[in-house]
C-alpha cells in the first residue's frame, strides 16, 4: 500500500515504533561496545584469576541486565513490524533485520552465554581448564564479529527510519 494511502494516525504509530527500536538497537550497541571495550578486557586478561569479575555479587552481574534490554528490545521490534505491516518495503526491511538479528542472539544463546557460564563456573570450582587461554581468546574474537554484526543491523534500521519519515 502506498503510504499516501494510508492514515496520518498509522503513518505515526510505524514512525514512533520504528524510530524507537532503532534507538533502543543503538543504546543496547552502546553498552555492548562498553562491554566489550571495558570490561571484557578486564575479566579476559590473567585468566583463571581475572574471571572473579564475572561473579554475580562479586563482579558485574550483567546476565539480567541483558536479559531486559534484549527483551525490551525485541519487544518494540516485533511492535515496528506490526505498525509497519502495511508499508512494505519498511515491513520486509525490518523482517529481514529481525530474523538477523535473532540468528545472533541464538548464536550468542548457543555459544557466548554457555561459555561466560562455564567460566563463571572455573572460578567456583577452581577446576583447571587447560585449554582456558585459548576459549577466551576465541570468545573475545567472536565477540568483536558479533558487536559488529549488531552495529551493522541497527545502522541498517537508519534507512527504514528515514523512508518512513520522508516518505510523505
Amino acid at each position: 500500500m502506498k503510504m499516501e494511502n494510508l492514515s496520518q494516525a498509522y503513518l505515526d504509530r510505524a514512525e514512533f515504533w520504528t524510530l524507537l527500536t532503532t534507538v533502543i538497537y543503538f543504546l543496547m550497541n552502546g553498552a555492548q561496545l562498553f562491554e566489550t571495550l571495558l570490561f571484557v578486557p578486564r575479566w579476559a586478561a590473567s585468566p583463571p584469576e581475572s574471571l572473579r569479575f564475572l561473579q554475580d555479587g562479586q563482579g558485574l552481574g550483567l546476565k539480567a541486565f541483558w536479559i531486559v534490554f534484549h527483551s525490551l528490545h525485541e519487544l518494540t521490534f516485533l511492535l515496528a513490524i506490526l505498525f509497519c505491516w502495511k508499508i512494505e518495503p519498511v515491513r520486509n526491511g525490518l523482517i529481514l533485520i529481525f530474523i538477523l538479528h535473532f540468528a545472533v542472539r541464538v548464536w550468542t544463546l548457543a555459544y557466548f552465554a554457555p561459555n561466560i557460564i562455564d567460566f563463571q563456573k572455573i572460578v567456583e570450582t577452581r577446576e583447571l581448564d587447560h585449554h582456558l587461554k585459548e576459549r577466551i581468546v576465541n570468545w573475545k574474537f567472536w565477540n568483536y564479529v558479533r558487536v559488529g554484526i549488531y552495529l551493522t543491523l541497527s545502522v541498517g534500521m537508519i534507512p527504514l527510519c528515514m523512508r518512513l519519515f520522508h516518505g510523505r
